[in-house]
């Protein structure tokens, strides 16, 4: 009972004695409170005292693409706690190959009447996916936050990375250290964010005089194996230094690096993008362009919260500022003989 107690006051933040209330039905708890430390009973797996196990906790799905790349389960935790604390229960939504579709875990839960839907990556970042299931919640007036790109036709509210200040820091501390053949690693063409950060690093070469040769763009799948193959293909063309849309596909890059005999930061720089788990701890270190995960959390589960509580929200992009992590992943152009 007291390890109880303890994992639950601290999800939510308050003390053991204002939990103890809740759970034995005392007053002096605030309904919102109440409804957080009941929610956390929830998420943590304990059942509710017999005389409150009547009330459904209010529930709001968490959608994701994926939990392989490391910036997914941070968003995760960030936004579940969050949600915990505002009386809402997280349902985790993630998609896996050749399993339930995005679309479906829209129908299931509209079937369970959620109290708003939280996507953190998802097909509303390409352009040409099908976003049907998407207008279909706003039909339904069910509110929803989107998370890093928006859709053009849909109201929703997002909070975002901003794509062209992430670009420009990591494209000017590589121009610093000399190199001048700099290529990308970015999603797919249709991917919203990587249009941004393609159209950022295009304004960046233009505003020096110069135009971002097509040969030194490369797509991928965002994975360690895109990652890989993609920059296999800017080295074969030279370049010095590598800006990559993802933190997996910049250890992708280096992969490529050391399969062709080169050594990272030596030979070639790389840049990574998000910061995400254990980026200090790869060999070397990663360089990359942070993401304020905990902030951008915060702000989605208080914009939806709003929209549950009836209030008016505002449309169009919350954008965020990233921040560059200098690490050991880049260093002084090569000199050439």
């Amino acid at each position: 009972m007291t390890r109880r107690l303890a994992q639950v006051a601290k999800k939510v933040g308050v003390s053991e004695a204002t939990v103890s209330r809740v759970l034995n039905g005392k007053p002096g708890v605030s309904e919102s409170t109440r409804q957080a430390v009941l929610t956390a009973l929830d998420v943590l797996g304990y059942e509710r005292p017999t005389q409150l196990r009547g009330e459904r906790a209010r529930l709001v799905g968490l959608v994701l693409p994926e939990l392989q790349n490391p910036i997914f389960p941070a968003f995760a935790e960030v936004i579940g706690g969050a949600l915990a604390q505002q009386g809402l229960t997280p349902v985790l939504c993630t998609q896996t190959k050749g399993g339930v579709s995005e679309a479906d875990y829209v129908e299931l839960l509209l079937q369970q009447q959620v109290s708003g839907v939280v996507f953190a990556g998802g097909l509303f970042a390409q352009m040409d996916a099908p976003h049907g299931h998407y207008q279909q919640l706003a039909d339904r007036k069910v509110p929803v936050v989107l998370i890093n790109a928006s859709i053009e036709h849909l109201d929703f509210p997002c909070v975002a990375c901003d794509d062209a200040v992430a670009v420009e820091q990591a494209w000017r501390h590589l121009v610093s250290l000399g190199h001048r053949r700099i290529g990308l690693v970015l999603g797919p063409p249709d991917h919203v964010p990587s249009r941004r950060k393609l159209a950022a690093a295009r304004a960046l070469a233009e505003a020096a005089g110069e135009a971002l040769p097509e040969e030194c763009v490369e797509r991928a799948m965002f994975s360690l194996e895109g990652g890989q193959a993609a920059a296999s293909r800017l080295l074969e063309r030279g370049v010095t230094g590598i800006v990559c849309a993802s933190d997996p596909l910049a250890l992708g890059a280096v992969r490529a690096a050391r399969r062709r005999g080169l050594d990272v930061p030596r030979d070639v720089s790389v840049v990574g993008y998000d910061d995400s788990a254990f980026m200090n701890c790869t060999e070397p270190p990663l360089t990359t362009v942070r993401q304020p995960i905990e902030a951008m959390g915060r702000a989605a589960v208080e914009l939806l919260s709003a929209q549950i509580g009836g209030g008016v929200v505002p449309p169009g992009e919350l954008l965020f500022e990233p921040e560059l992590v200098v690490r050991g992943s880049t260093a002084q152009v090569p000199r050439r003989p």
